[in-house]
């Protein structure tokens, strides 16, 4: 069972790339959710699927009495799904925000709104007594 969610978790991740590199806001946004969901799926089979007991222990011990499953991966995986949400809800009102200011989702056409460049400072002109004269033949020049 291992492998296969291995093999979806790469599948996810390739299909979050993928749809990275779309060129369209939406797509972005999908496809980094979908990143972040092959990450955790990806956490969550490296922390071993095992049929253990829950990590709960007895009432009287000071360990548990039996094989338990390790909570790490799971309480990992619980707070980036948490913390992926906000990020997507996030993530999808920025790209309203830009829809309705600049009518477009395509990160292209949103190019209109940065700033030019910054215009490069012109020399200030030489003064005409200060002309560079050539040194003469035959001199050294230091």
């Amino acid at each position: 069972m291992e492998p296969v969610l291995a093999v979806l978790a790469g599948l996810l991740a390739a299909t979050g790339v993928y749809l990275m590199l779309a060129g369209h806001m939406l797509r972005l946004v999908f496809g980094i959710v979908l990143l972040g969901s092959s990450a955790n799926l990806a956490v969550f089979v490296g922390g071993r699927l095992t049929e253990s007991a829950a990590p709960l222990i007895p009432t009287g011990f000071t360990v548990p009495d039996q094989v338990v499953a390790n909570p790490l991966p799971q309480a990992l995986v619980l707070t980036a799904i948490v913390i992926g949400f906000g990020f997507a809800a996030f993530a999808l009102a920025l790209a309203l925000a830009a829809h309705r200011r600049l009518g477009t989702v395509n990160p292209e056409e949103m190019r209109v709104a940065e700033a030019g460049p910054a215009p490069l400072p012109t020399p200030a002109p030489a003064p005409a007594d200060a002309a560079i004269t050539a040194p003469e033949a035959g001199r050294a020049v230091a």
